[in-house]
Parts: C-alpha cells; sequence; structure tokens
C-alpha cells in the first residue's frame, strides 16, 4: 500500500500546479461516452465537455504514435498495387499478426474504460460486456473463420453469394455493411474529435477534421496493409498499458487475488460484488444484450474482413487463436483493474469531488488509477493509446466500407464481375475519401448528441442481418437468394426501428418525456435476430423457383471449398 500512497501523495503536489491531468481525464469521460455501446447516457454530458489546457505530456506522445504511423502508411503504399493489396494486404499476413491486429481492431477504449468502471461500480456484475464480447470468438473460430477464408476473396458478401445470386446479395450485404459503418463511424468520430479538442485546444469541427484526414491517409494510401500495423501497434501499446496497471495492483497484495477481493469487499462493506446482481434492468434487455454483442462479433464486416488478410484456412484459425488470447487477457486485465479502482481510486481523495463522485464522471476509474500509479506521464501514455485505439478502429471501418461499395456494389453489381482491379481500386480510393467527408460531417453534425446507441445499433445490425445471413448461406443447403435477402434486409430494418423507438433514441436522443419509449428494452437483437433466421427459413423454404433449385444443388461444392480450400483465392505475391 505505501508504494501507491507515496505515488499519489507526490502526484497530489503536481496536480495542483497544473491542468494537463483533468484535461485528459476529461477526454476519457466524452470518449466513452461516445463510444460504449446499448448505455442510455444523457446527450449533455458530452455537450459540457470544454477545452482544458493543454496536455504536454499526452501531445508528445500522440505526436510519436502520428509519425510512425504515417511512416508506416508510407512503406505501406509502395506495396499497394492491386485491389488484393488494397483490400487484404495481398493475403500476406501471418496467423500471428493478424491475431494481434484483430484484437487491435477490436480492444476499444470503451472497453478499456466501461468494464473497468462497470467493475468498480458494480464488482462481478460488470463483466458483461467482456463476456458477452468474448464468447462471440469460439463461434468464428469453429463455424466461420475456415469457411470465410476458403470461400471469400475480399469482403463477408463474397461467402454469402458464392452459391447465390450476385446482385440482389451484394446490394443486401453493401447495404448492412455501409449501416454499421456509418452508425460506428460517427461515434469514432465525435469521440475522438473531443480527444483532439481536449489535448490541443482546439475547436471540436477543427479537430474531427484532423481525425477524419489522418484516417483517409491511412487508408488511401496503405491500405490494408498501413491498417493492420497501426491496429497491431495499437495493441501492444494498449495490452502493454494495461498489464502495468494490473501488475502494479496486483503488486500490492503480493499478488494474491484474493487479498485484492478482500480489501474490495471491506471498502464496499459488501459481498454482493462477488456475484451478479441488478447491472442490466430487466432479464430480457440482458439476454438481448448478450446476443447483440456474441453474435454482432460474427457480423462486423470490419472484422470478417481480417480473414481474407492470411494465405490459407490454417493461418485464419491461428488469427482467432490468438484474437482471442490478447482479448481474453485484456478482459481479465480490466476487472483486476476495476478492484483496483475500488481500493485505491474510491478510498482516494484526491480523486473524489465534493459530493464523493468521481471527478470527470464515473468512467473515469481506470483514468484516475493509471494517474496514481503513473503519475502525468503514464496519464499520457494512456490519453495517446486510446487516440491510437479510435484511429485503428476508423481506419478498419473506412477501408471495410470502401469495400463494400467498390468491390460489392461496382465490381460486382454494376459491372457483373467485369472490372478491372485498376477500377476497382480507383472507386476503392474515391470511396475512402467520400467516406472521410460524411463522417467529418456526421461528426461535426452530432457533435452534442448522444450517439452511445449508434454503436449499440451497429452490433444489433449485425447479428441481425450479417450473422443470419452468413451462417445460413454456408451451413443450411436450403438457404436461397430469396430467403437471404429477404430476411436480412428484415433483421436491419427490425433493429433499427426498436433502436429508434427505445429510450436511448425516444428519450435521450429525441428528447421525449422519461418511460414513453414505445420499445421497453435495451437491445432489439432478440426479436430482430430471430426474426431473421425465420424469414430466411419461410421465405427459402417457400422459393421453389428453377434458380432456387440451382442454388440448393450448388451446395455440395460449396461445402467441399469451404472445408478443403480446394480453389480458394491464393495470395499475392510481392
Amino acid at each position: 500500500m505505501r508504494g501507491i500512497s507515496t505515488c499519489t501523495s507526490s502526484h497530489r503536489l503536481r496536480q495542483q500546479k497544473s491542468a494537463p491531468t483533468i484535461s485528459a481525464a476529461t477526454f476519457c469521460t466524452a470518449l466513452f461516452i461516445a463510444l460504449l455501446p446499448g448505455q442510455p447516457l444523457a446527450a449533455g454530458v458530452i455537450e459540457e465537455t470544454q477545452k482544458q489546457n493543454t496536455d504536454w505530456t499526452a501531445i508528445i506522445m500522440f505526436t510519436i504514435f502520428v509519425g510512425a504511423s504515417l511512416w508506416i502508411t508510407k512503406w505501406a503504399a509502395k506495396r499497394t498495387r492491386s485491389a488484393a493489396d488494397f483490400y487484404t494486404a495481398g493475403g500476406g499476413i501471418t496467423g500471428f499478426q493478424n491475431g494481434l491486429a484483430i484484437a487491435g481492431d477490436f480492444m476499444s477504449a470503451a472497453s478499456f474504460l466501461g468494464i473497468s468502471a462497470a467493475v468498480m461500480a458494480t464488482g462481478f456484475d460488470g463483466l458483461i460486456y467482456a463476456i458477452g464480447f468474448q464468447v462471440g470468438w469460439p463461434l468464428i473460430t469453429f463455424m466461420l473463420a475456415e469457411r470465410l477464408r476458403n470461400l471469400g476473396r475480399f469482403t463477408f458478401a463474397d461467402v454469402v453469394a458464392y452459391r447465390l445470386q450476385q446482385v440482389p446479395v451484394r446490394i443486401f450485404a453493401a447495404s448492412g455493411t455501409l449501416v454499421v459503418v456509418l452508425f460506428y463511424l460517427i461515434a469514432q468520430m465525435v469521440g475522438a474529435g473531443q480527444l483532439i479538442k481536449l489535448l490541443f485546444g482546439l475547436d471540436y469541427h477543427y479537430a474531427v477534421v484532423i481525425v477524419g484526414l489522418l484516417m483517409m491517409a491511412y487508408v488511401l494510401f496503405g491500405g490494408m496493409t498501413a491498417t493492420t500495423w497501426v491496429q497491431i501497434i495499437k495493441a501492444c501499446l494498449l495490452l502493454g498499458g494495461a498489464s502495468f496497471m494490473a501488475f502494479m495492483v496486483m503488486a500490492q497484495y503480493g499478488f494474491s487475488p484474493e487479498k485484492l477481493f478482500t480489501a474490495a469487499v471491506g471498502i464496499k462493506k459488501s459481498t454482493s460484488i462477488m456475484g451478479p446482481g441488478g447491472f442490466v434492468k430487466d432479464p430480457v434487455s440482458a439476454i438481448s444484450l448478450g446476443i447483440a454483442l456474441m453474435f454482432g462479433t460474427a457480423g462486423l464486416p470490419h472484422i470478417l474482413m481480417r480473414f481474407f488478410t492470411v494465405p490459407d484456412a490454417r493461418e485464419a484459425r491461428k488469427s482467432v487463436l490468438w484474437a482471442t488470447t490478447w482479448i481474453g487477457y485484456f478482459y481479465i486485465l480490466t476487472f483486476i483493474i476495476g478492484f483496483g479502482a475500488i481500493v485505491f481510486v474510491s478510498t482516494n481523495p484526491e480523486f473524489l469531488d465534493a459530493n464523493g463522485v468521481l471527478r470527470g464522471g464515473g468512467n473515469m476509474a481506470a483514468v484516475h488509477l493509471a494517474n496514481a500509479i503513473g503519475g502525468n506521464i503514464f496519464l499520457g501514455f494512456m490519453s495517446a493509446v486510446a487516440f491510437a485505439t479510435i484511429l485503428a478502429v476508423v481506419a478498419g471501418l473506412t477501408l471495410s466500407g470502401a469495400s463494400a461499395v467498390a468491390h460489392d456494389l461496382y465490381a460486382s453489381a454494376l459491372k457483373k464481375g467485369k472490372a478491372s482491379s485498376s477500377e476497382e481500386l480507383k472507386i476503392s480510393k474515391l470511396t475512402t475519401v467520400a467516406l472521410g467527408i460524411i463522417a467529418m460531417f456526421l461528426g461535426i453534425v452530432f457533435e452534442k448528441q448522444n450517439v452511445a446507441f449508434m454503436v449499440s445499433l451497429a452490433f444489433a445490425i449485425a447479428a441481425s442481418a450479417n450473422f443470419p445471413a452468413l451462417i445460413l448461406s454456408v451451413l443450411w443447403k436450403g438457404c436461397t437468394t430469396r430467403g437471404a435477402v429477404a430476411g436480412g434486409f428484415a433483421g436491419l430494418l427490425a433493429a433499427l426501428v426498436m433502436t429508434m423507438l427505445s429510450d436511448a433514441v425516444w428519450v435521450a436522443t429525441l428528447g421525449n418525456p422519461p418511460g414513453s419509449a414505445p420499445f421497453p428494452y435495451s437491445s432489439p437483437a432478440i426479436f430482430s435476430m430471430p426474426l431473421a433466421f425465420l424469414c430466411i427459413w419461410v421465405v427459402s423454404i417457400c422459393d421453389q423457383s428453377p434458380q432456387a433449385q440451382k442454388e440448393r444443388e450448388a451446395f455440395a461444392d460449396q461445402k467441399i471449398r469451404s472445408e478443403t480450400g480446394l480453389g480458394a483465392f491464393k495470395p499475392t505475391a510481392h
């Protein structure tokens, strides 16, 4: 205990002399609000975020990361000569590298701040998000990873459309992809804009433009190669920072989890933090949230796209193994950090306001803990890591959106597969610019809006539209084009409408009276995903057209290729 106490006592003197610590802390609050899926947060919280004094420690580390990532982009640009290089890095990423990149794409600042804060507030029950995210990966490992790599080339639509009609399937897949990407991007841009505003003291509008330009530079010039290495670096930084925090916490208790938990129970004066409780308001919302997180992971286009960056199915499986390892390790760290915050943050007046509430809001647990164990230098490092997190995610999102437009809509649906690689690459880059401009515009428009529901909606749509069409087209012989498209669109629209009628939008965003939301649950997945599966099944069963018979007959060939890799696309040689 003495080590932490000495550190926090000495840091208290530094904190009285300067404001940078508060600016970084306030940024992280805004970041969490913008990014955590499924939380019904008030719109005014983001609106209250103000420019603070410049945090030079965070700026220096931020500049180092941006400089390094731009150098990587320059290096990657020399290796990006074709559409295959742009979309999938030529299929030359190893399983270990891809596993780290997937982890970097998936471990968000919201996970780091939000889960640790939830654990601090509710103990064991705060792990519901971590468990929901984590349990989706075994599903991908055993049911999708190998089949995705063997059947697809650039996007998950390649897999769905393997034996189905190209045009309608790709229009649906591109629609689902773009909706997910759009909502995800808005949330990320708002959070990133708040970060730059607070670190540099810039106006929010300029901050959003800076983030948008960096995002476009990574994708436009470096493609998947640059995006992959940005994600790998970000994963290493986040894992390193979180590991250091967890190590310092456990060191104070002789690396005994039992002693840490005992101390936390003593502070909370209740053993309820060691068991499940009422973190989610009702059982239906809890199950629905779990469904969205679990199956949404297996339907996120920017995650699925990563399985085409490896040379073969073996490396695809290895990717998921490593990704699951790193992500699982990360969530264990957040659990330790959450309990560490109970012990070292909730009992320290330095981190509490006059009312005994955490300074900067309840989601500041991990940030204050970083402050306690590492002072301003480590706090600045974690702020830079949070920005790296956002850049890694938006780059992957932009790339998946560009591939949906250029490969699925332009090359496959419009040009019927006759577009050249150079034409497709040109459309991809034009789409990247367009998505960047749209993201900047919407990030500015939604500056003072509650955007927390958008990531929740992205997961719900991925689970309700993309996942049912993908899994049934691969595993069920009877799935037809009409069924996949009808069910996919039904799930997409149902998730969209139910979310708009929930508290997160109906009350928090549209300003209607509390309790007036027509849809009473926090997540629509428990209704919208079964609806999608039911529509696919009913429409496919009723479809007895000659085209449907051909699609059913083609299932045998698809199964052979999906399980053996015979005829799968080979990586590009450099």
